[in-house]
C-alpha cells in the first residue's frame, strides 16, 4: 500500500460478483480485502460466503466438493453446512466424537441484490448499511456486466471514480467525446446515505453516448461508501443505469464490475454492439490507473486543487467520518453540506 492510502473500510458490504457467474449447486473462490472467500449457492440458488480455509489443516476448502447442502474438505473429509457448521468429521472412532457445534468455518453475510452478490465484511450485519438498491428497477436484473481488474488500490480507483475532469483526456474517443469539447460545467450536489448526489440534470450535450438513448434524458448520479457508483438516466418512462463498484482485492488490485440496466426493450438487441464499447470506456480507466502506479511508487506529495477535486477530498472525508464514527461506537453523520461545483470538462 502507497503512502497516500488507507487500508479498505470494514463493516460495509462489498460487490462480489454478478449473480449468474454463480451457479446453482456450485462454488467458487476469490480473493476480496486480502481474505480468501469462498462463494457458493446452495441447492435453493441462496449464495453464501465464507473464508476458503479448513479449520482443520488450511486447506482450502474450494478443493473439496459441494453437494448443494455441504461442503467436503478434500484432506480429510470434512463436512461444513453453508452456514460454516461442521457436520461431520469422519475421521474420528466413535468414543472420539467432538462437539460440532464449536467447530466452524468463518462465514460471511451474503446477499443478492438486483442480480449481483454482495459480501459484508464486519462483525454486525445487523446494523450494517444497507446494500444500494437501484430506484426504479427494483424488481430488475442487469442487462450487461463487465469485470476489469486494476493494477492500484482501492482508494485512487475510487477517486479516480469520482473524478469529473479526466473524461475530456483519459476517455477521448469517437464514440463518447473529443479533447476540442472541453465546456465549463456546474452541477448542484447533496448530501446522500453514505456519500453525495449529484442533482438530476440533462447530460452534458458534449457527450455524444447520450444522444443514442434519444429523447430528453435527464441524469442523476450517486457515491456512496465504500466505493458505489450509480448513474440514474431518465427518457420519459423509461430507465437506464449504470452501476459501477469497485472492490478491493488486496492492497495493490481493485476489481471494478459495472453493470447496466434498462427498461427499454428496442435496446435488447443491441447488446453485442455496446459490450465493445463498455470495454473500452473501461480498459482506458484501467490504463491510466496503471500508469499512475508508476508515479505512486516513489510516494508523491499530491495535490488536490480546486472544485475538480472537491469530490476526491469529499471521500477521503465520508471515509475517515465512517472509520471515526465505528472506533467510537455512534452512528455515523455525513460530513458534506449541499454545494454547486464548477470545473471544464
Amino acid at each position: 500500500m502507497d503512502a497516500q492510502s488507507t487500508p479498505p473500510l470494514r463493516d460495509l458490504w462489498y460487490y462480489a460478483l454478478p449473480g449468474h457467474r454463480l451457479k446453482r449447486g456450485k462454488m467458487l473462490t476469490k480473493t476480496m480485502l486480502g481474505e480468501p472467500v469462498l462463494l457458493g449457492r446452495d441447492a435453493a440458488g441462496k449464495p453464501f460466503a465464507m473464508i476458503d480455509i479448513c479449520p482443520h489443516r488450511g486447506i482450502p476448502l474450494s478443493f473439496g466438493t459441494f453437494d448443494g447442502k455441504e461442503i467436503e474438505c478434500c484432506y480429510h473429509g470434512w463436512r461444513f453446512d453453508c452456514q460454516g457448521g461442521c457436520t461431520l468429521i469422519p475421521t474420528l472412532v466413535e468414543d472420539q466424537q467432538v462437539d460440532l457445534a464449536k467447530v466452524r468455518v468463518k462465514p460471511y453475510p451474503a446477499a443478492e441484490v438486483q442480480g449481483n452478490i454482495w459480501v459484508f465484511f464486519g462483525d454486525d450485519p445487523a446494523n450494517a448499511p444497507p446494500i444500494p438498491v437501484l430506484p426504479e428497477l427494483e424488481n430488475q436484473r442487469y442487462k450487461m456486466v463487465e469485470t476489469m481488474l486494476f493494477k492500484g488500490g482501492i482508494d485512487h480507483a475510487v477517486i479516480g471514480l469520482v473524478d469529473p475532469a479526466h473524461a475530456t483526456f483519459v476517455h477521448a474517443s469517437w464514440f463518447w467525446r473529443s479533447k476540442k469539447a472541453i465546456r465549463d460545467k456546474a452541477k448542484r450536489f447533496e448530501p446522500s446515505t453514505l456519500g453525495f448526489t449529484m442533482a438530476r440534470h440533462p447530460p452534458s450535450s458534449n457527450t455524444r453516448a447520450y444522444k443514442l438513448l434519444g429523447g430528453r434524458p435527464e441524469t442523476e448520479i450517486v457515491f456512496q461508501l465504500p466505493g458505489v457508483r450509480y448513474e440514474h438516466i431518465k427518457i420519459g418512462r423509461h430507465v437506464m443505469c449504470h452501476l459501477t463498484a469497485l472492490t478491493p482485492i488486496n492492497d495493490t488490485e481493485t476489481e471494478i464490475n459495472h453493470t447496466i440496466y434498462w427498461t427499454m426493450p428496442w435496446l435488447d438487441p443491441l447488446r453485442p454492439i455496446f459490450r465493445p464499447f463498455a470495454r473500452a470506456f473501461l480498459a482506458q480507466d484501467r490504463d491510466v490507473i496503471s500508469k499512475q502506479q508508476l508515479g505512486l511508487v516513489h510516494n508523491p506529495q499530491l495535490l488536490l486543487l480546486g472544485d475538480p477535486d472537491v469530490q476526491a477530498r469529499w471521500y477521503l472525508r465520508l471515509k475517515n467520518e465512517f472509520e471515526r464514527s465505528r472506533a467510537e461506537a455512534r452512528d455515523f453523520v455525513n460530513p458534506l453540506k449541499p454545494r454547486t461545483l464548477r470545473w471544464r470538462s
